[in-house]
This record gives structure tokens, C-alpha cells and sequence, in this order.
């Protein structure tokens, strides 16, 4: 899964320049996303334009009788979500990317687990292919949320963990937020891990374990963590 992501204040301007979209609101560097938090999303408008938007993260279906699941779709597995009730529609009408500059995964040493923090190589912000969706409560409040999905990891990431965001390529964004594009057979296969070769895996500190740490302290390098008190350092192909 991607439980946890970062997004800088200058990769979400450069994002949104490259993407022809505008947004007044102001945005302060946030260095350990959580679920349930709103965050930026792009998406298509009828008008055949752009805009941005604040989601909350963790879908909640618009057939569903309260929001309280919504934690528990933080994501979409991409391996059959064509199919899937929760995932289905939105994935024929309401595709959104989602800025990034990294994220983090957790290996398993022993009993602890050790964050590790993924990005681009020269730090290029990228984005995540998302759904979105709109809820209604039997009172009439309004609420939109999103969901990341994941695919099987790349040869980078597989050491550390079974799953990992999709990545869209530059050249794939256009389809992808392409509202006249309905048909899986056309989208599925975006949906495909990121090349390794383009990545970078750094391991950072345990801060970023607890949600309520924010700011760039998260992102500071941390010698991995061993997998025996005596055993040899993990090594991985970091690129």
C-alpha cells in the first residue's frame, strides 16, 4: 500500500504549471501525508479543461450509507478494478492524479520496521494515478475523496514491500484525465509499476512513523536498520 507521502510547496507549482492549471489557494510543504487528510488532486472539468482540488483521502463510494469505511480505501489495488463495486465507476468517470515528490514504504527488520523514502532521480515531482469520488450524506452535506492505486512493486521497492503507487509517465497524464476515455481495456494498462531505474530509495528517519511528525526532519537520512543486533547491514541496489 502507499499509507504516507510528501509533497513540496515548489513541486506542486511546477506540477500545476506543466499540468495548465491554476490554483489561488495557498499550500505549505507537507513532508508526511496521512490518510484522512484533504489533499492536492487534479481533475478533468466537463468544460474539457483542468482544475484543482482538495479531496480527502480514502474513498468513500457514493452508494455508501455513511463515510466511516473511507479510511479503509485509502487504496485501489489496480489488479482487477474494473471490477470491483468500489472502484468500478470511478474508474470510467472520475480519474484525478494526485502531485507528489516521494513517498514512504516500511520494511520489516526483525521487529521494527524501517521507513524508507522513494523519489525520483534529481528530485523530479511526479504524480499518482487516482480515483475521486462525491458523497452525499442523508442530510445533504457534500464530501469528495480519493483513493491512490497501487500495483505490484518494481525491482527497486520489491526488497522493501509487496505493493507501490502508480506513477504516471508524463505522456500518460493526457489519457489518463481524459473524460471521453471510459473503457478499462484502454486504462488498465497505465496502471504499471514505475521504472526502477528512474528512482531512488533512501532510508530516513523513524519520525515519520508516527503521524503527528511533520516538516523536513522526516526526510533525514538514517542508517538502515539492522536485521540482527549482529548480523550484516541490509544491503539494497539504491541506484
Amino acid at each position: 500500500m502507499c499509507g504516507r507521502y510528501v509533497l513540496k510547496r515548489k513541486d506542486l507549482e511546477a506540477l500545476l504549471q506543466e499540468l495548465g492549471v491554476k490554483d489561488p489557494r495557498e499550500f505549505a510543504s507537507r513532508y508526511n501525508i496521512a490518510p484522512g487528510t484533504v489533499i492536492p488532486a487534479i481533475r478533468a472539468t466537463a468544460e474539457a479543461g483542468r482544475e484543482a482540488v482538495g479531496l480527502q483521502w480514502g474513498l468513500v463510494p457514493w452508494w455508501s450509507k455513511d463515510a466511516a469505511g473511507g479510511a479503509r480505501l485509502a487504496n485501489a489495488r489496480a489488479e482487477g478494478i474494473a471490477r470491483k463495486p468500489s472502484f468500478r465507476e470511478a474508474l470510467r468517470k472520475r480519474r484525478c492524479v494526485v502531485p507528489a515528490s516521494g513517498f514512504y514504504e516500511w520494511q520489516t527488520v526483525g521487529r521494527a520496521k524501517q521507513p524508507w523514502y522513494f523519489h525520483l532521480r534529481e528530485e523530479r515531482p511526479f504524480v499518482f494515478a487516482a480515483l475521486w469520488e462525491s458523497w452525499r450524506s442523508p442530510d445533504g452535506v457534500g464530501l469528495e475523496t480519493c483513493s491512490l492505486i497501487t500495483t505490484t512493486p518494481n525491482e527497486l521497492i520489491r526488497p522493501i514491500h509487496v505493493r507501490m503507487p502508480v506513477i504516471l509517465p508524463a505522456g500518460a497524464v493526457d489519457l489518463w484525465l481524459d473524460r471521453t476515455v471510459t473503457g478499462p481495456e484502454k486504462l488498465e494498462p497505465l496502471l504499471i509499476p514505475f521504472a526502477a531505474d528512474a528512482m531512488v530509495a533512501t532510508p530516513v528517519s523513524t519520525r515519520v512513523n508516527s503521524v503527528r511528525n511533520e516538516g523536513p526532519e522526516c526526510l533525514e537520512p538514517a542508517t538502515p536498520l539492522r536485521d540482527r543486533d549482529d548480523g550484516p547491514q541490509l544491503s539494497l541496489g539504491l541506484g
